[in-house]
């Protein structure tokens, strides 16, 4: 596996952790399924992903200059972010550091 194919699946990884929190706290209460809203904006976000033609030169999709979510998406996504950001130090820490460290260094550059 090379370092843009790593990179993809980590972004993913994060994302479909973080839908998942915000899922489980908002919508389903059950921990591993996801509602059908909820899916959906995680296979979104995978496909946007795996689409990416900036993969290799950023962290993550906040820190990119094309924003290439449809506006809704985008709206939810944000909202995901905003309540699951700050509780991922609780879920998994070691994925929140991470993510955190690679954004700031991306803005840096």
């Amino acid at each position: 596996m090379n370092k843009t194919e790593a990179k993809r699946l980590r972004e993913k990884r994060v994302v479909a952790e973080m839908i998942a929190l915000y899922c489980r706290d908002n919508h389903t209460g059950r921990r591993g399924a996801l509602c059908p809203d909820c899916a959906a904006l995680t296979a979104y976000a995978h496909a946007r992903s795996d689409s990416c033609p900036f993969m290799e030169n950023k962290t993550f999709c906040s820190n990119c200059r094309v924003h290439c979510y449809s506006g809704d998406m985008r709206e939810r996504i944000r909202r995901v972010m905003r309540y699951s950001g700050p509780r991922m130090l609780r879920t998994h820490p070691i994925l929140a550091v991470r993510h955190l460290l690679e954004s700031r260094m991306e803005k840096r550059k």
